[in-house]
Formats: C-alpha cells, sequence, structure tokens
C-alpha cells in the first residue's frame, strides 16, 4: 500500500506545529487555577492509552506550565463516573475524556455542563452528548486504510474467491462503527466482484482480546479453515487471530488487518503475520488535545489552525480537530520509526534481527 506521500507529512506536520504553538504560548499559566482532568479509558483493549497517551498528554502539559491529573477508568464505567465526580469537586476546569460508551459519557458531560466545564472527547466521540470538542482522526479513513490494506494483500496473493471475516471493534465505541464503515466499504466491493464472501461479521465486546481470540477461532472453525482475510478492527485482536492461525500453521498465509502501530503489531507486520495496519500520530493527537485544553483553561478561543473541521453527534456539530491516519505495510514500517513513534529495537526484539533485515529495517 502507498502512503501519500507529503500531503500526509504536511498535514501531520501542520496540525503538530498548531498544537505546539498553542501549548507553548501557555508557559505562563497561574499557579492555582485550577487544573486539567483527563479520564483515559482501559489498559487493556491497547497498549497505546498508558504506553503512549499518558506519556505525551503529560509532557504536553508539563511543557504548558498547566496542572493535569490524568486517571484510567480501566473499562469501569463506574469509575469513570466516580473520577470525573471527583475531579469536577477538586476544581477541574477542563474535562478530557476517552469514552467507554455514550450513555455514561453524557452522563458526565452534562454534569460538567452544568458547571460550566467544557469537555473534550479525546480520540472517541460521543454520541448525542454535550462535548464542547472533540479531537481524533478521521475514523472512517482509517478502516478505509485497513480495507485497502487487505485487498491489496488479497491481490498480491492471487486470491480467488476471497472469503473474508470481519472482526470488529466493541459496539457501543462509535469509532469501531467508523472503522468497520470505512473497511467494509473497500473490501465488501472487492469481494463481491471476485466471487467471494464475508463469511462472518462480530463484533467484539469492550474490545476485549480474549474475546476476540475466542470468537475468531469460532468463525475459523465454522468456515472450516477456509478463511483468506481478517479485517480486524485493531492490533490486539489481529494479534488475537493470529494466535488461532499460527496454532492452525497457517499464519502469514491469511490476510490479517490491524491499528495502532504498537511494537507488537509492527513486529508482526515484519513477520508477515499482520499484512497492514494503520499509524495514527498519537502524539500529535495528545499534543492538539492539551493546547486545546490549554486555550479553554486561559478562557481563549482555540484558533481555526488547531480546530480544523466539524463532526455531528447525532444533535449536533461538535467542532473537532482531526489529523490525518497513514496505511502501514512490510514497505513502510519505517515511517512510523522515523517519526519516533517506536524504535527499531523494540520492534526488532520482537520481530527477530533477521526479519527486520530482511523487511530493510
Amino acid at each position: 500500500m502507498k502512503i501519500r506521500g507529503k500531503s500526509v507529512v504536511v498535514a501531520l506536520a501542520s496540525l503538530a506545529v498548531a498544537a505546539t504553538g498553542l501549548v507553548g504560548a501557555s508557559s505562563s499559566q497561574a499557579a492555582g487555577a485550577g487544573f486539567v482532568g483527563v479520564i483515559l479509558p482501559d489498559a487493556a483493549s491497547s497498549a497505546r492509552w498508558e504506553t503512549a497517551d499518558r506519556p505525551y498528554l503529560t509532557a504536553a502539559f508539563k511543557a504548558a506550565g498547566v496542572a493535569v491529573k490524568i486517571q484510567n477508568a480501566n473499562g469501569d464505567k463506574q469509575k469513570f463516573a466516580t473520577i470525573a465526580d471527583q475531579f469536577l469537586t477538586q476544581g477541574a476546569k477542563v474535562l478530557l475524556m476517552v469514552n467507554l460508551d455514550s450513555p455514561s459519557a453524557k452522563a458526565v458531560q452534562d454534569k460538567a455542563k452544568k458547571l460550566g466545564v467544557p469537555t473534550i472527547d479525546y480520540d472517541r466521540l460521543t454520541l448525542k452528548g454535550s462535548e464542547s470538542y472533540y479531537v481524533s482522526f478521521d475514523n472512517v479513513k482509517v478502516g478505509v486504510l485497513q480495507g485497502t490494506g487487505i485487498v491489496n494483500c488479497l491481490k498480491a496473493n492471487n486470491v480467488k474467491n476471497p472469503q473474508v471475516v470481519y472482526l470488529n471493534g466493541s459496539p457501543d465505541d462509535n469509532n469501531a462503527t467508523l472503522f468497520k464503515k470505512g473497511y467494509a466499504s473497500v473490501i465488501a466491493p472487492f469481494v463481491k466482484a471476485n466471487g467471494g464472501a464475508i463469511v462472518a461479521d462480530q463484533a467484539v465486546p469492550g474490545w476485549d482480546n480474549v474475546k476476540g481470540g475466542t470468537i475468531f477461532e469460532q468463525m475459523y472453525t465454522a468456515a472450516s479453515g477456509k478463511i483468506d482475510a481478517v479485517a480486524s478492527a485493531n492490533e490486539g485482536l489481529g494479534l488475537a487471530a493470529v494466535a488461532i492461525l499460527k496454532k492452525n500453521g497457517v499464519n502469514g498465509k491469511v490476510c490479517v488487518s490491524g491499528q495502532d502501530a504498537t511494537a507488537a503489531g509492527l513486529a508482526a507486520i515484519v513477520t508477515g503475520d499482520l499484512s497492514n495496519t494503520v499509524y495514527k500520530a498519537i502524539k500529535t493527537e495528545a499534543n492538539t488535545a492539551a493546547a486545546l485544553a490549554v486555550a479553554l483553561i486561559k478562557h481563549k478561543t482555540p484558533s481555526k489552525s488547531l480546530v480544523n473541521g466539524k463532526v455531528n453527534n447525532g444533535l449536533y456539530n461538535v467542532p473537532s480537530a482531526l489529523a490525518t491516519p497513514v496505511g502501514i505495510t512490510k514497505a513502510n514500517v519505517s515511517v512510523v520509526i522515523k517519526d519516533g513513534f517506536q524504535t527499531r529495537k523494540a520492534i526488532c526484539d520482537i520481530a527477530g534481527e533477521a526479519a527486520c533485515k530482511a523487511a530493510g529495517l
């Protein structure tokens, strides 16, 4: 798969510059002016929340001289609500959250709104919520990149009558809906045009990788092992599928997508166990969210270069900051390394030096 070269880099760089500039301008934030409360969703569905988002957000707020408190709800909606209540009681001036589902996040947002505290949806949009802003990626585009990678892999493998399964993300996560919309828009027409079929299509509750592995094994058994591709919504689910394929001696022979560009996911790209993944510049996303929160805590209107779009949440168009995702295959894993998101060592410690050298790393 090819990426759109300079246009993608420029888009990411522009958003990063806008975010960095606004953060830098906030370094004189006065002590005692409140803090930004951040609620992360869990530590199990993806490694990104604790290994990438937390440190990037922490660094961005520190650079801005703005106090921040970050807590993880660990997949518990009641804990999510309790953390929000504690932040509001303690004097949070902005809440930045990754929702577990829309209803529970909406309850928090409505409470914050009554107290005059703006809220920012981070990565996941709260449907019919009362969020002030939304910071994420073009998530349909993420899915399109996943689907394009699957189709390219099937073509490269010269597969006739492709048998494909969809291993979707959590049914209560709007992003999962958007990812599927994207990859189905690419895969379904290709499969139909080539006499194939979507032989299974199932969501994985809570993005639970263990459940994902179980669901995929059931798909594999029901299809008598006749599966040519797995459109999986992220690398956790993709690697869960790979484990089942490996158990059956067919890993590397089936096209499997991913998302998040984790070290483990990229290692699987290098070894050929995953055919493709999607890199989202989380540092850009975190810096953008921090810059937006800093503007709000300083009672400033965010710049147009920062808030570059609108996304409808089912009630109204939410002012949004959206970055561009990048499709990754074995041919361009170096993009993620050069961007500083992963290191060659982290990837190759998992994939093995021989596989990395064979992949040109």
